[in-house]
Parts: structure tokens; C-alpha cells; sequence
């Protein structure tokens, strides 16, 4: 009895979270960049070991939603695809080969969900940590042959008429090779785009009723718009006049509204592919959080319209085959708390102390590993630890030594091997630096949100937004 009783609750429930008969209008789609499922589950584990809660009290946004499930992610052309083939999948629902952008395999464009709900009247909202021409978010609205034409990608994004742009800017705005192009800041302002740098700059257009803009492109404050704006940074990095994924949330959700009665946003954490790139778990987990920060943001505008609002949070793939354990039956995320800066931060320390000092002493060395990591102070080292670290220090001075090249950043090696050993003794494994084929999650709540209940593929995504938005 008391089991039919569970289930009974658990079926009103669903019934409650998922109203088929309500008018879906507010559709939002989260992409964690690489994020499979250890990287959802080890940033609770790890926010966890933060907080001094035991594992599993603290649960990211997501994991409480009503429905979840897993994708498969393969691309039309490989077992392992890359964030250009994903992205058109979860775009478009079609699959095609690693590189391509918005076409399926024969190089025929395909329409995304975000196009043919613009063409319907809806408000449209895309917006990332990285650049707003990188592979994720240029499949909702790009249409080439490879993922690298970042200048054709970018004129494309101001032909798109599309209502909200929101990340670290272009990736090269005059172009690679060529000087003499239109520089796509300048060219966005010509179809209508107003840029605004930085969160403060927002709120104040946001607030200012009378305020005439109709279309947004909201940047880093610092990004001149000379320079390519290749991402955000990364949470464990950030400064206080540095723009978040949430404030982009957040400045996205009242400009829409207020401008149309529909509005679609996906929204991409970027950075999280960045950082399980470079085996950095750390940093990882911190991007998963801070996607899950901008998710509250979502979330919040669904308690207020819960009627009317869809929330899917999934993944394109997942990044560096991340393993929460890697010896024997324990864990020690807590260790992770000394790390203060990504592995690129702590890379550019060493060389610039190379650069400045020409021959560091190993004293000086160890003073940033102790600063950085906590190593020699608070997380104990073997003494096989301390001689493998002093031999790399030792290679780096003769120059003998070489720098780990991930998909975003060449590492030193000294920070590289820094890295790769606190993950080791929080009992953190890695497979390797690229892309894995192992299924992402899916969650989901609001307006038919039980569609994405369950297993499927990636292709499967965009058929389900369309039946969520139609039925």
C-alpha cells in the first residue's frame, strides 16, 4: 500500500511539474560544454567537500529537476564528435560530420530551432562564457563548411536578426588575415546591433525605459573589439568587474521580455569543455557551478511563469574521460579547495617568473606551488612527489622539458604537472585531453518537460523542443 502510495504522489507530482495543457512561451536551453556526467556529480561532491556538508547534500539546480535521462553524442562522421557536429545535432536535430556548422553531411544547410522560432515571432537569446562565434553557439545561427571561418561565422551572426547576443565577444572581428575587412563590431551596429560592454552597462540600458535598442550584443567590459575575445574567465579566476554567464542570464531574461511575447535562449557554459581540456578538475567544477548559477537565474523566471516555461539542461559531449576515482575506494575532493587559480593562470606564473628571472631558484618555485595549490603546506606530498616535481623544475631549466599542448592553451609543464598531481592525491583520473563518446545528461522541468524523460540521442533534442512547443 505504501508503495502504490509513493507512486501515486510521485505521478501527481510529475502532473504538477509538467502541465500539458499549458501554452508554452519561454523556452530555455543550457549547454555545459563537455560536461558529462562525472563533471555534474563531482562538482556536487566537490561544492560538498566546500561546504563541510556530507557528499550529496549539496545538489546542483539541475539534478532536483523532475526529469532526467542521458544523450548518446556521436557525430554523423565519428564515435567521438566534436562541439561543432554537437552543436548542429542540438540545433538542428541532424547529425553531421566533426567540423561543420549548420549543414548536414553533404553540405546542405539545415535550419536550427532558434530560425524557425524567429521566423515565428519569437525573441531569441544566445549567449556563452567563450566567444559568441565559437562552435556552440554558431550552430543556432551559422551555416558553413568549417568551424574555424570565424569572420564568416561572424557576419552570419549579424545577418541572423537574431534579438540577444551575450559572451567574451568575436573571435577575430577583423579577421584573421585581413585588416581591411569591416570589423564585425562595426558591422553588427549596421544591422541594428547595440554593443554594450560590461554588466553595469546593461543594467543601466535594461533600467532605462526609454532606452530605443532592439537588439543587444553584451560583451566583456574590457573587450575593445581590436582584439579577439576568445572567453570569459574562468570562475576560479575571476575578478569583480569581470561579466558572468548569470549576469548575461540575468540582463537576457527583462530585454527579451519586454520585447516579445515568446522567447527562446540557450545558454552555453563554455568554459567547462576549457578546463576538462587541460584536466584541470578544480576549475571544472567551478564552471559547472557557475552554469548552474545562471541556471538559478532561469529558474527563478519559472516560478514565476511555471505554466509557460520549458527548462532542458543537457551537454554537446564529454571532455577529458573524467574518472571520480582513480586508486582505491575513497575520495578526497577537499584537497581541491587549495588550488586558487585554472592551469592556465598557474602556467602563466611560471613563465613569467622564467621569463623574469632567467634561472628561478627551486625555493621560488615551491613558493607558488605552495601559494597555488597548498602544496607543503596544508596538502602533504611523498617524497617520490617532491622528487618528480623538482626533476620537471630541473627540465624546465635546461630547457629540456615540454609544454603540454591542450585544445585552448599550451601549459607549461611545471603547472601542468602541478595540476595533474593535486588531482592525483584527490583521487581524480583522467583518460585524456579531448573528447570522450560517453553519454551526457539530460534534465528537465516545466511545460512538457516529461518528453526528455529517458535515453535518446542528441537528434533527439530539437524533434522533443518542437513537439514541447507545438502540443
Amino acid at each position: 500500500m505504501k508503495r502504490y502510495l509513493i507512486i501515486s504522489l510521485y505521478s501527481v507530482l510529475c502532473i504538477l511539474y509538467s502541465p500539458v495543457s499549458a501554452e508554452l512561451k519561454y523556452v530555455f536551453y543550457f549547454i555545459g560544454d563537455g560536461m558529462g556526467h562525472n563533471q555534474v556529480l563531482g562538482a556536487e561532491m566537490y561544492r560538498s567537500a566546500m561546504e563541510g556538508q556530507p557528499l550529496g547534500r549539496v545538489q546542483t539546480l539541475m539534478t532536483t529537476f523532475p526529469y532526467s535521462g542521458s544523450a548518446s553524442t556521436h557525430s554523423k562522421s565519428n564515435g567521438i564528435t566534436d562541439s561543432a557536429a554537437a552543436g548542429t545535432c542540438l540545433a538542428t536535430g541532424h547529425k553531421t560530420n566533426n567540423g561543420v556548422l549548420g549543414q548536414d553531411e553533404k553540405g546542405k544547410d539545415v535550419p536550427t530551432i532558434a530560425e524557425e522560432l524567429k521566423a515565428q515571432g519569437w525573441g531569441i537569446g544566445i549567449m556563452t562564457t567563450v566567444a559568441i562565434d565559437h562552435a556552440t553557439p554558431a550552430a543556432f545561427y551559422a551555416h558553413v563548411p568549417k568551424r574555424n571561418k570565424y569572420y564568416q561565422i561572424g557576419q552570419q551572426l549579424t545577418e541572423s536578426n537574431f534579438d540577444f547576443f551575450g559572451g567574451a565577444g568575436f573571435h577575430h572581428p577583423q579577421g584573421k588575415k585581413d585588416d581591411k575587412k569591416v570589423n564585425l563590431y562595426r558591422l553588427a551596429q549596421e544591422h541594428g546591433y547595440t554593443i554594450v560592454r560590461g554588466y553595469n552597462e546593461a543594467k543601466s540600458q535594461i533600467t532605462n525605459h526609454k532606452s530605443q535598442i532592439s537588439k543587444m550584443i553584451l560583451v566583456q567590459a574590457n573587450d575593445s573589439g581590436l582584439n579577439h575575445g576568445s572567453n570569459l574567465p574562468y570562475a576560479i579566476d575571476r575578478k569583480s568587474e569581470d561579466l558572468t554567464l548569470r549576469q548575461i542570464v540575468s540582463t537576457a531574461i527583462p530585454f527579451l521580455e519586454a520585447r516579445h511575447e515568446r522567447f527562446f535562449m540557450m545558454v552555453e557554459g563554455g568554459m567547462v569543455d576549457y578546463a576538462c581540456h587541460g584536466d584541470d578538475a578544480a576549475t571544472a567544477f567551478g564552471e559547472v557551478w557557475d552554469m548552474n548559477e545562471a541556471l538559478q537565474e532561469a529558474y527563478n523566471f519559472y516560478l514565476a511563469h511555471p505554466d509557460e516555461t520549458l527548462i532542458v539542461v543537457t551537454a554537446d559531449h564529454e571532455t577529458g574521460g573524467l574518472a571520480l576515482g582513480n586508486s582505491d575506494y575513497t575520495l578526497h575532493l577537499d584537497l581541491l579547495q587549495n588550488q586558487k587559480c585554472s592551469a592556465w593562470i598557474l602556467s602563466d606564473m611560471f613563465s613569467q617568473l622564467f621569463k623574469e628571472k632567467k634561472e628561478p631558484t627551486w625555493r621560488e618555485v615551491k613558493q607558488i606551488y605552495k601559494e597555488q595549490l597548498g602544496f607543503w603546506r596544508t596538502v602533504k606530498l611523498e617524497p617520490s612527489e617532491k622528487k618528480a616535481l623538482k626533476t620537471v623544475y630541473e627540465e624546465v631549466l635546461k630547457g629540456t622539458s615540454k609544454d603540454t599542448k591542450t585544445m585552448y592553451k599550451t601549459i607549461n609543464k611545471l603547472g601542468d604537472e602541478g595540476i595533474a598531481l593535486l588531482n592525483k592525491k584527490a583521487h581524480i583520473g583522467w583518460t585524456s585531453h579531448a573528447h570522450t563518446a560517453h553519454a551526457v545528461p539530460v534534465y528537465s522541468i516545466g511545460v512538457n518537460a516529461h518528453l526528455f524523460s529517458g535515453w535518446h540521442d542528441n537528434s533527439d533534442l530539437v524533434p522533443l523542443l518542437r513537439e514541447a512547443i507545438l502540443k
